[in-house]
């Protein structure tokens, strides 16, 4: 195995000797397994393709029908009612661990662009905030340190389908999933035992449950090569896939010793949708804001999703608030944390046992929400939720989801899809756009739902047909507007790099294709 670029400084601790053994041993084991089910995504892609469907597996069906619970969730993972979320730089960990948020999802998924820095720095720091030592000096002079109370670390890697081209066996790049978790396990897991803690992950992306099974096959691999107890490792897999909607209990059922539960990503779930049934006009989407939690076909999914977990004894975690509050603005920052608390009221409502924010300012809202469903119960798992009963075809009705497609919604598209790909490649994974934290989740129904509109000749509400030189001119007005906002010339056209943006975004939402993933392409233009 080779290291393309060998990172320095105290980087290098991360990348010894055993733990490069460690992850060679994982890429040699499972790297065959996990290209065959890449190739079974795009065998039921073809499928889908030629006029096929989705449904539940008859062949799984005892499994659903089946006695039987996951393990306990450990201490620390009872009381989830809020976690935040964000990547893995310095500063971010610090005031994450610091927020009075019950967790704290460190990510080295969809809100880090994985230049070869950010992904061996945030090893470095999961590792200094495990210790206690990370400490933080901004360019204006204040420091940042963990106080006493922290929130419970978990961890998020790459998704399967993602590379790592800077570790490579016989010149072939490694799954960025196994370098992402082989590093992490390696340096943390007994570090975290040894603090009453255990080594906990988020697994995304997943679209079936034989990949929550090669996951829970390279857990034990991982717990028996590191000598910790069977079970030690804890996984909550989000449900942010189509396809993995039909399999959320055998998904559970797959990692039943090391599953901490399901959680509902519902901006990639909404990706997902369009990506799933491209070829069909019935999955065509409004403005991605007119998509609310609410329509029929994400009720179904969250609803299912709770019923799913409580049968089996595992938690139900909601969805992202992706407010970003204003202290400049007062009362649009009152409406948007009114739109926090009446979307937190409704998950806990729900029978959810806990919920994500991505800034700790709105922490204290979400909490209270939760805090008045659940009181002193660390979660409300023994509400089984009986009265939900969701088939196959709530989950894929999509047509009924109400709303418009207008100018404003694709000018917004296009906005935040061209100023995100801008970030990602300047190395910031997590950008603050108009109020929101925008992550690749977000940046891919921007493109996705383009291209949709396109593929399907639908016009906005105002009367022009979306078309591929309609978006080119929008692009064009975007990027000015842009440039007004920014102010500095000489930095929007260096640093900004207005040029190669726009024209990856014209890559992923008018090609003749839907590119599965926006980022596998800007993956090439990394450092």
């Amino acid at each position: 195995m080779e290291v393309v670029r060998q990172p320095e400084g105290r980087s290098a601790e991360v990348l010894g000797k055993e733990p490069l053994a460690f992850v060679g041993r994982l890429h040699e084991r499972f790297e065959p397994r996990r290209q065959e089910l890449l190739a079974a995504r795009r065998e039921r892609r073809a499928r889908i393709a030629a006029g096929g469907t989705l449904d539940f597996l008859r062949e799984t069906r005892e499994i659903r029908e089946g006695d039987w619970q996951v393990a306990p969730p450990p201490d620390d993972l009872r009381d989830r009612r809020v976690e935040i979320t964000g990547p893995v730089d310095r500063k971010m960990i610090i005031n994450a661990l610091n927020s009075g948020a019950c967790g704290f999802m460190a990510d080295f998924e969809d809100s880090l662009s994985p230049t070869w820095q950010n992904v061996v720095e945030g090893q470095l720091n999961v590792i200094d905030a495990i210790e206690g030592t990370i400490e933080y000096t901004a360019p204006d002079g204040r420091d940042y340190r963990l106080g006493e109370e922290t929130a419970t670390l978990l961890v998020r890697p790459r998704g399967w389908h993602l590379p790592e081209r800077h570790m490579q066996a016989n010149g072939r790049p490694l799954a960025g999933a196994l370098v992402d978790a082989g590093l992490f396990l390696f340096h943390n897991a007994r570090r975290l035992l040894e603090r009453g803690s255990g080594p906990y992950l988020y697994l995304p992306k997943l679209e079936s449950h034989l990949e929550a099974r090669l996951w829970n096959d390279v857990f034990r691999f991982a717990e028996e090569e590191l000598g910790i107890e069977p079970g030690t490792i804890k996984a909550t897999v989000l449900i942010e896939t189509l396809p993995a909607a039909f399999e959320m209990e055998e998904i559970l059922y797959e990692l039943r010793e090391h599953s901490a539960g399901l959680n509902a990503g519902r901006w990639d779930y909404m990706f997902s949708t369009i990506k799933t049934f491209r070829e069909r006009p019935e999955f065509v989407l409004p403005d991605r804001n007119a998509v609310k939690m609410t329509v029929p076909f994400m009720r179904a999914y969250t609803e299912l999703l709770v019923r799913s977990c409580h049968r089996r004894g595992a938690h139900a975690m909601g969805g992202m608030a992706a407010l970003i509050p204003s202290r400049k603005d007062a009362a649009a920052n009152e409406r948007a944390i009114a739109a926090v608390a009446a979307d937190k009221e409704r998950e806990a409502g729900d029978g959810f046992d806990g919920t994500w924010v991505a800034h700790p300012d709105v922490v204290a809202t979400a909490m209270a929400e939760f805090d008045a469903v659940l009181g002193d119960r660390p979660n409300q798992v023994d509400r089984r939720r009986e009265d939900v009963d969701v088939d196959a075809g709530e989950l894929l009705d999509v047509a009924s989801t109400p709303g418009d497609i207008t100018e404003a919604g694709l000018r917004s598209d296009v906005n935040v899809g061209i100023q995100y790909i801008s970030s990602w490649l300047r190395g910031n994974g997590a950008a603050s756009i108009y109020g929101l934290m925008e992550d690749a989740a977000t940046a891919e129904i921007a493109r996705s739902q383009v291209w949709q509109w396109i593929r399907h000749g639908r016009s906005l509400a105002e009367g022009p047909r979306v078309t591929a030189d309609l978006v080119r001119r929008v692009a064009g007005e975007e990027l000015e507007r842009m440039r007004g906002e920014i102010a500095d010339d000489e930095w929007f056209e260096s640093q900004g790099r207005p040029g190669a943006s726009r024209a990856l975004f014209e890559r992923v939402a008018l090609g003749d294709q839907l590119e599965e993933f926006l980022t596998l392409p800007a993956y090439e233009q990394l450092g």
